[in-house]
């Protein structure tokens, strides 16, 4: 089952990290506690629209940005997801995703 919250918390968690900062740094600056913006990053909490928009304020990293990753993660959890019944779209029981030609 695809969890919103976990790849929400796994995509703040990456922009966090890709800017060297602490929970710590970040907690402060959206200020929110260092333990509650720990349980997003684990995708153990789910965090409002307004503190979504606080946290990705304290990383300066747009919301419209933010969601468009996780919308991305989710799509490619998705097409791993679907089952593919043998024979479907070739003999060994593969499909191609939308758009994405077979490998040669």
């Amino acid at each position: 089952m695809i969890v919103l919250r976990q790849h929400l918390g796994d995509e703040l968690r990456r922009q966090r990290q890709q800017q060297g900062r602490t929970l710590r740094q970040v907690s402060a600056s959206a200020r929110v506690s260092l333990g509650y913006l720990s349980e997003i990053e684990r995708g153990q909490k789910e965090a409002s629209s307004e503190l979504l928009a606080s946290i990705c304020g304290a990383l300066e990293v747009p919301l419209s940005q933010v969601l468009r990753n996780v919308g991305d993660d989710i799509a490619l959890a998705e097409l791993a997801s679907v089952p593919v019944r043998r024979g479907e779209d070739g003999e060994d029981g593969t499909r191609a995703a939308a758009g994405v030609p077979a490998a040669v």
